[in-house]
């Protein structure tokens, strides 16, 4: 009797999860393309408006974690969540550094006047920025001395919102830098580059989000967590899905590994002892210029 009684309280609690993980990520999109669109028509700066919504992203996701997480044990305790911030402030410095770098050719480059139709130009900038940043991400994982920086990034054993931030910040100024200076040189207007940023923004925290999340079909064309927390197994044979914002370049190229049901067994490093723990954080950003013990060029 009691425990009927139980099961019918939890009821609603279990219906409340069940719309917010159908609803979570439509919502996240939603806000994502109402906020460009705002952006565009208030001609808001750019500077502002991108960290400020980056902010409420990653507030959004970590709340959801709370509320429909896909593995408790992967929530940060008090000690990580200093790493991370740590991290975080330190990749936030790193992105600034990347875009300054590229700002003056921006500058240049980008016609006053876009030469397609603005809503056709940012699904082109998109499609652009995203193959950029694939095989950057794919060079991190096979080149031996772009691993030595991107590794940085595998070392937790655990995937989340906050540890997304955990980053050299050399491997942010060349991964950002190559994706903006890619976008510079097709001569995209900084309207479009805008209206991508946010999406990639929103993209890049929700696939590594500890969330309870399912997009079915729509894995063939977005990134999600699924495929994410595959990119950041120890199993190499299944670690592929290098874009973040876009699947279909994973599709092209072969790195395409997930299907429905498809769970990492572990995430994290295959050899642990090959950098440094996440918590050492001077000698992670030290770890380069260190002697490689071996030559792997992947998480192994």
């Amino acid at each position: 009797m009691s425990s009927g009684r139980a099961r019918g309280q939890d009821t609603p609690v279990f219906f409340a999860r069940a719309v917010l993980r159908a609803s979570a990520y439509p919502l996240l999109l939603v806000s994502t393309v109402a906020v460009g669109a705002v952006a565009l028509q208030l001609d808001w700066d750019p500077g502002r408006v991108s960290p400020l919504f980056l902010i409420g992203v990653i507030v959004y996701l970590t709340a959801l974690e709370r509320l429909i997480p896909h593995e408790r044990s992967w929530h940060p305790d008090a000690r990580e969540w200093r790493w991370y911030g740590v991290y975080f402030l330190l990749t936030m410095a790193a992105s600034a550094v990347a875009q300054y770098l590229v700002t003056a050719m921006v500058v240049r480059l980008s016609p006053q006047e876009p030469a397609l139709n603005l809503w056709a130009e940012i699904p082109a900038a998109l499609l652009t920025g995203s193959l950029a940043s694939y095989v950057v991400h794919r060079l991190g994982h096979t080149n031996a001395v772009l691993w030595r920086l991107h590794g940085v990034h595998h070392v937790p054993e655990k995937v989340n919102v906050a540890n997304n931030g955990v980053n050299h910040v050399l491997d942010i100024v060349f991964a950002q830098g190559t994706v903006q200076l890619a976008l510079s040189l097709v001569g995209f207007s900084s309207r479009s580059v805008l209206v991508v940023g946010l999406f990639v923004a929103a993209q890049g925290y929700f696939v590594h989000a500890n969330i309870e999340v399912r997009i079915g079909p729509f894995n063939h064309l977005l990134a999600s967590p699924e495929q994410h927390r595959l990119h950041h197994s120890t199993d190499l044979s299944e670690a592929g899905h290098y874009g973040s914002d876009l699947s279909i370049w994973d599709h092209l190229f072969g790195s395409y590994t997930w299907r429905p049901g498809r769970e990492p067994v572990a995430v994290g490093l295959g050899d642990p002892a090959s950098f440094p723990p996440t918590g050492e954080i001077v000698s992670s950003l030290l770890h380069p210029l260190r002697r490689a013990k071996a030559p792997g060029t992947g998480p192994t």
